[in-house]
């Protein structure tokens, strides 16, 4: 089983070995390419690993946009990123990873630093700056990974971000929630046994679990997209908050 696992590694490397420069050289000079690339990455990366993504809606059309997700595994930025071109807000830890941090770098992520609260005002403005350019954005509203069953409580405070992006002619900008749910794997459900080797869960060593999901069986995986919510001026962060954590809960049940 880690042969299989080993060369499905080595399958991937073999893919991005020529399209790591391509998207080095699309990032450094702000090519249309930057953003479209990683999709076809990811869903070769998906294709090899024995992957499949089910999507159920549509990315909001209106700008800014941030999406916020629920948070499982690893694995969720392989599949958000095969659907449509969006970037991530990852934790400042992830940029250290080796492979991963090259790769979430070349994705144009933004990192922050979660536990230092006096960094919070300038991840924002980052991040609306990046709303503000057209960019979709990717928000993992729990902050951390779960265990793959049940949600976590969203945090607030980079939803703050949305009312960055807010130009001089922009009344509104968007937040979209989405939720990820690790289906079948194998042909058959996951229930809370098997959802223990796909998610990944708070700090468990990456390696093992990344040996563990590309030496088992094929993985379905569910995506379903909400209703985009406007957020203006004088929108309640808390309450926009509570609710996208009450629609992503609501949509993780959509086709269970």
């Amino acid at each position: 089983m880690r042969f299989k696992a080993l060369c499905r590694i080595a399958a991937v490397g073999l893919l991005a070995l020529p399209l790591i420069p391509l998207q080095w050289l699309a990032v450094r000079r702000d090519w249309t390419l930057a953003r479209h690339l990683p999709v076809l990455f990811h869903r070769c990366v998906l294709a090899i690993i024995g992957v499949k993504v089910a999507v159920h809606g549509n990315e909001a059309r209106e700008r800014p946009l941030l999406i916020v997700a629920n948070h499982v595994s690893w694995l969720d930025i392989v599949v958000l990123g095969s659907v449509v071109p969006l970037s991530f807000i990852a934790k400042s830890e992830v940029a250290g990873w080796p492979v991963i941090g090259l790769f979430a770098r070349l994705q144009r992520s933004i990192f922050i630093e979660r536990e230092r609260r006096h960094r919070t005002a300038h991840a924002t403005a980052a991040i609306g700056a990046r709303l503000k350019a057209g960019d979709a954005m990717v928000l993992f509203g729990e902050g951390t990974t779960g265990d793959g069953i049940h949600i976590l409580p969203f945090r607030s405070a980079l939803l703050g971000a949305a009312r960055e992006a807010l130009g001089d002619g922009d009344r509104h900008a968007f937040v979209q929630p989405l939720a990820l749910r690790y289906a079948r794997r194998g042909g058959l459900p996951i229930g809370r046994g098997a959802m223990k080797e796909v998610a990944w869960i708070g700090d468990m060593d990456l390696a093992p679990h990344l040996i563990g999901v590309l030496s088992g069986p094929p993985i379905d995986v569910v995506v379903n997209w909400g209703e985009a919510l406007a957020y203006d001026a004088g929108t309640d962060r808390k309450a926009l908050t509570k609710r996208l954590e009450a629609e992503v809960r609501t949509l993780v049940r959509v086709g269970a």
